[in-house]
């Protein structure tokens, strides 16, 4: 059984962004276009995308300037995956 990883999380993050590391903890990914707009979390176990509430481009570049998200290369073209930030 894979253990979970405790990252440490600052305290002065809104309800949505930690809602959102939250689900990226729990093994969904976080996909946007290359602009960081229309936000969708996808399990990576049965393939279920769902919008996150709250979540904009705003949100996406805040927890990216704050090292707590990285982007990557999606599969389809124009699709960034967002993930966690190792050692955060």
């Amino acid at each position: 059984m894979k253990k979970k990883v405790q990252r440490e999380v600052p305290s002065e993050l809104t309800d949505p962004e930690l809602d959102l590391l939250a689900h990226l903890d729990e093994g969904y990914q976080l996909q946007t276009d290359p602009l960081g707009a229309d936000p969708i979390l996808r399990n990576l176990k049965n393939g279920e995308a769902i919008p996150p509430v709250s979540v904009n481009r705003n949100t996406i570049k805040i927890l990216q300037e704050r090292g707590l998200i990285r982007p990557g290369k999606g599969k389809e073209p124009l699709t960034v995956i967002w993930r966690r930030a190792k050692g955060k």
